[in-house]
């Protein structure tokens, strides 16, 4: 997800997006952990996207 979008929600938006992003990152920790997965780099993904929701979050906070 892109910045710019998550700019555009509401902080209780950002927050549930932030905790269903770790939930999936959680799983697919888990499901690693057993097999290797097809698309490792989406473990990546997650982070930074967790990383930007936290982000904007503090900005529209601090705002």
């Amino acid at each position: 997800m892109i910045a710019k979008d998550m700019r555009e929600m509401s902080v209780e938006d950002l927050q549930s997006k932030s905790v269903d992003l770790a939930e999936e990152l959680n799983k697919l920790r888990f499901q690693h952990g057993i097999r290797p997965l097809e698309n490792t780099s989406r473990l990546h993904e997650l982070k930074k996207d967790i990383s930007r929701c936290k982000t904007v979050m503090t900005e529209k906070l601090r705002a």
